[in-house]
């Protein structure tokens, strides 16, 4: 705390009610201060009108001196509050004995007044000549403006971070060991307490619904507005707000354990970061504000002894005009707006310094099971040997697969759950033979009717003739459910044909890389046959099958040999080496540990179209930080020598660099709306015919 306070700074707690209040009352200043700088503008520039459309002789010593006099006293206010920042920033830099862009505006602002002033007290003296409070309140007012905006721009989009990190509540309704609910502070909760989350609240931390339904907005984690729906038995996760009716929620994990302290963790360490593009431009000003200062007491020197009034006045128009507010505007303010946008459509910025990266990839490598597709199959068709009895052998198959954790069984359930028959049958005597299937016996859940044994699994585990042979899932992505007679002889009563789920717009994210001009290759763990059938239904012609992560990262080192620059896509679960060794990574899926990540990008939702949307706001945002740069130098090379010369008053610096910031600002401003192209259209279907069925 002694170096923060040494520093010049004040040290206040994250996530702290005071640490809001003190943010706001500073926003209220800087407020306050820019209206009395126009207001004292204003008045200064009625005062001194007189003098500039007077002929000679109509206005009286008096008269003059007396208006003198009103704008010395309506600028103090100007000086003595409204130049505070300035003022202050600049002794904190000679009490550490460094430069910044304050420095030399606080120099120009200090200067005029004080000429000014012993020309209002000594009118016959050799500063009498002229007054220029009118200049010194206009500049105050140019550069107030620039830096007002300057910062609601960065609350737009740095600030967010800020919003996110209070939309926790401060207190919840816990259940106490009576059955009531008493109202606590949320850092008072433990493990296994259940909550009541009213509706309109946010979800204080993670849990597990167990009373109640409702409808969630978890537009956190995922960036889409659709609420989902939350019932006894489903996860909730604290950030996410609740909409529709009263929910008791089981406690599972607090602080930062949760998911949301691990998307605020990342959104933190982006908006501390520094870009390359960022750390250059400000290696460049350090030496560039000595050059100004150096430069103004040249022009000072060179004009004093023609007229030492102008000579000062040359100095502080050199000093206000050569500030590198823009060069050092340039990268941060477009990088955080970039950053910004993404967070609002569902993609996280773990590493800033990636979309300068991102910007100049020419490749992306595609992982398959986890990224192409989630982390599940589904079943595509239903084929009972009699007709009619389709419903029946689902819920039959369900029954048995919901006592398994496979993706199949998964699979199995679910098509069930979505048509109404899961629950319907009863099963004992369960047996899973790992990769090959599951047998039990049958009957309907109030014991009527026969108890049947059957087989659920390949055709080799239910007794039917297999070509393939292999393991549960055979060569045509195919289970079968077999009935056993009395006799231990195999019948087909049904088959089930399953694919895998592929994410959103995956095939139309391949499409639109493509028409991007960019490289597509997947590489997966996976069978070579399940990878040619899904490379081929989403449009990626090179594809390599088998791969260990050491055979990703060899593939990706051989594709950076060859000169590209590569971006990789996986889910993080098993692709960490590929992702820290791509030039820029993303990691997909709400199952990725977010605070743990290797990649630079996070995206928790599915839609594969960020990875596109993402890669077109990144080349945008290193476009206009070039144009920021470029703009800056060439304003500067512009205004000094007109600056040196003595043809730019003090005013008119101010003005040009107010605007030469704003342009800055508002040419990043742009980046807060992500590219809207939309994608090409492509099947995200994968064709399950029998025989040719996707496989796990």
């Amino acid at each position: 705390m002694a170096a923060v306070h040494k520093a010049g700074y004040r040290a206040l707690p994250a996530m702290d009610a005071h640490a809001r209040a003190h943010r706001q009352a500073e926003q209220r200043k800087m407020l306050w201060r820019w209206l009395v700088a126009g207001f004292c503008m204003m008045q200064v520039m009625m005062y001194a009108w007189p003098a500039y459309v007077a002929l000679p002789g109509d206005l009286t010593p008096e008269m003059e001196r007396l208006l003198r006099w009103a704008s010395w006293v309506i600028s103090l206010p100007v000086v003595l509050f409204a130049c505070g920042p300035f003022f202050s920033s600049a002794l904190r830099d000679i009490r550490l004995r460094r430069i910044s862009m304050d420095l030399p505006v606080a120099l120009g602002m200090l200067i005029t007044f004080v000429v000014s002033s012993i020309g209002t007290f000594d009118p016959e003296g050799v500063f009498g000549h002229e007054v220029y409070f009118d200049s010194l309140t206009m500049f105050v007012f140019f550069l107030l403006t620039g830096r007002w905006l300057e910062t609601r721009l960065r609350d737009r989009t740095a600030g967010a971070l800020e919003a996110v990190l209070n939309r926790l509540p401060p207190s919840v309704l816990r259940r106490t060991d009576g059955g009531d609910f008493e109202r606590v502070a949320v850092r008072r909760l433990q493990v296994g307490d259940v909550v009541r989350v009213l509706p309109g609240e946010a979800f204080a931390a993670d849990g597990q619904v167990i009373e109640g339904r409702t409808l969630a907005d978890e537009a956190l984690l995922t960036g889409e507005s659709t609420p989902v729906q939350r019932g006894p038995g489903s996860k909730v996760v604290a950030g996410s707000f609740n909409l529709q009716s009263p929910v008791l929620v089981q406690v599972e994990g607090l602080g930062e354990d949760t998911r949301f302290a691990q998307i605020v963790a990342l959104m933190e360490s982006a908006a501390t970061q520094k870009p390359r593009l960022a750390q250059l431009a400000d290696r460049i000003a350090r030496p560039f504000l000595v050059l100004v200062l150096l430069a103004a007491a040249l022009a000072a020197a060179w004009w004093w002894p023609t007229d030492p009034a102008h000579a000062l006045m040359v100095a502080v128009a050199v000093l206000i005009v050569t500030c590198p507010c823009a060069l050092s505007l340039a990268t941060p303010v477009a990088m955080l707006s970039a950053a910004g946008a993404l967070a609002r459509s569902g993609v996280l910025v773990r590493n800033l310094q990636a979309l300068e990266s991102l910007s100049q990839v020419d490749t992306v490598v595609f992982d398959k099971t986890g990224t192409l597709t989630r982390d599940s199959m589904t079943v595509q068709a239903i084929e009972p040997t009699q007709v009619g009895q389709e419903m029946q052998v689902l819920g039959m198959a369900a029954a048995m697969a919901a006592q398994s954790l496979h993706p199949v069984s998964r699979a199995l359930v679910q098509a069930a759950q979505q048509r109404g028959v899961a629950g319907q049958w009863a099963v004992r005597d369960l047996q899973e033979l790992p990769g090959l299937g599951l047998q039990a016996l049958v009957q309907q859940v109030d014991g009527t009717g026969p108890a049947w044994l059957l087989r659920l699994g390949s055709a080799r585990h239910a007794g039917l003739t297999s070509p393939e042979g292999g393991g549960l899932l055979d060569g045509s992505g195919s289970v079968w459910l077999a009935l056993i007679d009395d006799a231990g002889q195999s019948h087909e009563w049904a088959r089930f044909v399953l694919a895998e789920d592929l994410r959103a717009h995956s095939s139309a994210a391949v499409a639109g890389l493509r028409q991007a001009g960019m490289g597509v290759y997947l590489l997966s763990g996976d069978r070579a046959d399940a990878v040619a059938r899904l490379a081929a239904s989403v449009g990626i012609t090179d594809w390599r099958a088998e791969c260990a992560p050491a055979d990703k990262l060899a593939a990706m080192r051989a594709l950076q040999a060859q000169g590209h620059r590569v971006a990789m896509v996986g889910d993080g679960l098993n692709d960490g080496p590929v992702l820290a060794a791509a030039h820029a990574s993303f990691a997909f899926g709400r199952a990725v540990p977010l605070a743990q990540a290797r990649a630079d990008f996070v995206v928790p939702g599915d839609d594969l179209g960020q990875v596109v949307r993402t890669i077109a706001l990144a080349q945008q945002a290193v476009k206009v930080v070039r144009q920021n740069l470029w703009w800056a130098a060439a304003y500067n090379a512009a205004s000094v020598p007109l600056a040196i010369a003595g043809y730019m008053p003090a005013w008119l610096a101010g003005l040009g660099m107010a605007l030469s910031s704003l342009l800055v600002i508002l040419n990043a401003a742009r980046l807060s709306v992500i590219p809207s192209a939309p994608l090409p259209q492509a099947s995200d279907h994968v064709s399950a015919p029998r025989g040719q069925a996707a496989s796990a």
